[in-house]
């Protein structure tokens, strides 16, 4: 009976840190303030490299790491902005930022705090989506024309609420397996999957307050991340990923999630056949709320841009945008 008593006493604490933060962490408040502790410190490593076609400048400047591929002959006038998941950084965007400068298309990938090469600027635990949105508003605003916004998964929840809060004034969004349009819970087919293939993964989140136990070895990261055919091998994904905070899975949901709505703005939504973390059913479901064009990609998991599909995933998204004169 005590120990009852005493899992009940964590239960009704840790709901109540949960709220505590969500409650707290509201996308008017985060929005409201510069969310950047580092600016001002200035560019504390830049990297320059001739690629031939294209020139790759690697830099953190400001507490945040940027990759920036540019074409030495542009094609397109509009940036491509990318904004990654959870446990990923900059680096994931690598192909599509090689196969998207050769068709001559500027991309920036940045990574948020805590991830990639970006310096910890406040606890994984405590990071919510609002705190987070703040940093991709810094990153639409700096640079000199609006750019297409491109995310993946939670970057792709962060393109939506981008539309939500920030501006539907954006040339185009594409959404890469995105968080889906309404809530995590909804989407019955990825809830299953997690809770048959990972419950200790699922409990220790709970218990850690960081979902970095559900990469917590390259088995349970490739589980979730990629498909038998990747490009990359689960031990080379699993190097590179951190940890990330739980909050943000929780917020994607009601009351704490509102997708945006009657959006204007050209969207389009990528599907992998296989994925694990989103299902097509659902992500059918989101493109239709935005009215968006959808592309199921056959045979592929949740990282796209790793799969062997990837460069006719992202020859596609060139079409797609070129179409639209950007």
């Amino acid at each position: 009976m005590i120990i009852f008593y005493l899992i009940l006493a964590y239960l009704i604490l840790l709901w109540g840190w949960i709220l505590f933060w969500l409650l707290h962490d509201t996308v008017p408040k985060m929005l409201a303030a510069d969310q950047n502790k580092l600016r001002g410190t200035g560019v504390t490593f830049s990297d320059t490299t001739d690629k031939g076609a294209y020139t790759v400048t690697h830099s953190i400047e400001d507490g945040i790491e940027r990759i920036v591929y540019t074409p030495k002959v542009r094609q397109h006038a509009t940036p491509i902005l990318m904004a990654h998941g959870m446990w990923h950084g900059a680096w994931c965007w690598q192909s599509w930022q090689e196969i998207l400068a050769e068709k001559g298309w500027e991309s920036v990938a940045y990574s948020l705090p805590g991830h990639g090469k970006s310096p910890t600027q406040r606890s994984l635990t405590t990071c919510t989506l609002g705190y987070y949105l703040a940093f991709v508003r810094d990153e639409i605003e700096r640079l000199p024309v609006r750019p297409v916004l491109m995310g993946h998964s939670m970057g792709g929840a962060l393109s939506q609420w981008t539309l939500r809060y920030i501006t539907q004034e954006l040339p185009a969004v594409v959404l890469v397996a995105p968080w889906v349009s309404h809530s995590a819970v909804s989407d019955t087919y990825a809830m299953v999957n997690l809770f048959r293939d990972d419950l200790p993964g699922i409990l220790m989140m709970f218990y850690k307050l960081n979902a970095d136990s559900w990469v917590r070895t390259p088995e349970k990261a490739a589980q979730k991340l990629l498909s038998k055919d990747a490009v990359v091998s689960p031990e080379e994904l699993h190097r590179q990923l951190n940890g990330e905070s739980a909050l943000v899975i929780f917020q994607h949901n009601p009351p704490f999630w509102k997708p945006a709505e009657n959006v204007k703005t050209p969207v389009l939504v990528l599907a992998g056949e296989r994925d694990a973390v989103v299902s097509v059913k659902k992500l059918r479901e989101t493109a239709a709320h935005y009215q968006a064009d959808l592309k199921v990609i056959p045979g592929a998991a949740h990282n796209l841009m790793m799969e062997k599909s990837c460069r006719e995933t992202a020859e596609s998204i060139d079409v797609w945008l070129s179409a639209r004169h950007l």
